[in-house]
């Protein structure tokens, strides 16, 4: 009889775990608990590249609204070298040159070194580049691939990452998404890169190694850049009081190409996704420039040539995570509403250092008198997905509210990423992916409908799981 007991009882738990994960709830996976440390100065993702003046942390992104500009970025040591970019096609044996800008900052008692910003423009769709940096000392060569051209039906697929840092665990986290099957062309990146703020005197040297860090994957591909709350580096106690210092010398955008008038928000065009890229930590009230900036971009979006539309920030408007929680519900209520008549396909953000996906859903009703703030179902609304969980020193955020809310489709407190991949007009493929299975494991996935050309209910309970 106890064998029996024993018996139903295995039964039962098993079920329940199958339930639970068809179920779309919280997940069952409970993560082996252990300190999230940063890799020590000595390790070799931060080896500093031999050779007088050798070009480090190298990193790419977009430079101009519709893919045909690269903007590269790199830093020497010794002495500013040669600011110029040499590259050229896999198709042809020209050379060409591109030449850019150097800075350098000093942050308390830390100067920077000769930091290269250098924009490569009018390159040819769909074309594998080779490009040199150090020229005249120790050059380094690296290689893109820029997208295909605009249009409607055109596949791509995007990276997610948020919240990386340079612990043991954002090693893990970016060696599991180099190594995912499914290849990412470029990463969508919701912000929090070096956590260089948590040392003493936020410890530029920790923008420096998380660069080199980082290279092996940004050199290659484009990241799109958000801003989190730590690349603020806002530090009167020592004298600091530029918000964004350190961040605004390494990290360039092309914001004026979409007519915005600050690096921290603007949007861009990527094969048949428009991506706008919000900034959480910049004023965003009525009739701020981002405000001004997001009104008159949402009109221009055109779905029949960029049917994707999704949307970066940091701070995630729906969270049912005890941290951070409703931090970001004072910008949700000024742009909610425009995500919704504008049939955001979906948003994503970081700042919690887990994964939450969201049912479509949204709460514009409520006008603070009326009581009618509970979110409700809303097919023309995003799905919100948090995927603050790259793996940097402050560790995981393992405290839920509970119950779970109706519009939390999935939730779990693990390290990992996630990947977008848009087959066509009306489908992508989502999937999440975390550090501790196998590289083909989906351990979220989802089926996304495009809300303009194909709004039919996707949500998880309509759509297996």
């Amino acid at each position: 009889m106890g064998f029996l007991h024993s018996l139903l009882l295995a039964l039962c738990l098993v079920l329940n775990l199958v339930f639970v994960c068809n179920g779309g709830r919280t997940s069952t996976f409970v993560r082996k608990v252990e300190k999230t440390i940063d890799m020590p100065l000595d390790s070799d993702v931060f080896d500093v590249p031999s050779g007088y003046n050798a070009p480090q942390q190298v990193h790419i992104t977009q430079g101009d609204h519709v893919g045909k500009a690269v903007i590269v970025s790199w830093v020497t040591e010794d002495e500013p070298g040669s600011n110029a970019v040499r590259y050229w096609s896999k198709n042809s044996k020209q050379k060409r040159l591109a030449k850019g800008k150097i800075v350098t900052y000093r942050f308390f008692n830390y100067t920077s070194g000769f930091i290269h910003h250098t924009t490569i423009r009018n390159l040819e769709y769909n074309t594998k580049y080779y490009y040199e940096v150090g020229l005249g000392n120790t050059t380094r060569q690296f290689w893109f691939t820029t997208p295909p051209e605009i249009g409607p039906d055109v596949p791509y697929t995007f990276g997610l990452i948020g919240d990386l840092g340079q612990s043991y665990d954002s090693n893990k986290t970016l060696s599991h998404y180099e190594l995912n099957p499914t290849k990412g062309q470029t990463v969508l990146f919701v912000g929090d890169l070096s956590y260089a703020d948590n040392y003493p005197n936020h410890d530029n040297v920790r923008w420096d190694t998380w660069g080199r860090f980082a290279e092996r994957s940004v050199a290659y591909q484009p990241w799109i850049w958000t801003v989190g709350n730590h690349e603020l580096d806002f530090a009167p106690e020592i004298g600091e009081t530029k918000p964004f210092k350190p961040y605004s010398h390494r990290y360039r955008t092309p914001y004026k190409a979409s007519q915005s008038t600050s690096p921290f928000w603007y949007s861009i065009k990527r094969a048949s996704a428009h991506i706008i890229v919000l900034a959480s930590y910049s004023a965003y009230g009525k009739y701020t420039p981002q405000y001004k900036w997001l009104e008159q971009e949402l009109p221009k979006v055109n779905r029949t040539e960029t049917p994707w539309l999704i949307v970066l920030m940091h701070s995630p408007w729906y969270n049912s995570y005890n941290y951070h929680y409703m931090e970001g519900e004072s910008m949700r209520v000024m742009y909610e509403p425009w995500f919704v008549k504008y049939k955001v396909d979906v948003v994503y953000a970081g700042h919690v250092h887990a994964y939450e996906r969201s049912e479509r859903v949204s709460n514009v009703a409520y006008n603070v008198v009326n009581g009618i703030c509970t979110p409700i179902k809303d097919q023309s609304a995003p799905v919100y997905i948090t995927i603050g969980d790259g793996g940097n020193l402050e560790g995981l955020a393992t405290n839920m509210t509970e119950p779970q809310p109706e519009y939390s489709a999935y939730r779990e407190a693990s390290f990992g990423h996630a990947i977008f991949d848009i087959k066509n007009r009306t489908h992508a493929h989502y999937s999440w992916h975390r550090n501790q299975d196998g590289y083909s494991v989906e351990a979220d996935s989802h089926w996304f409908f495009n809300r303009f050309w194909h709004p039919v209910d996707d949500s998880t309970t309509h759509v297996s799981h």
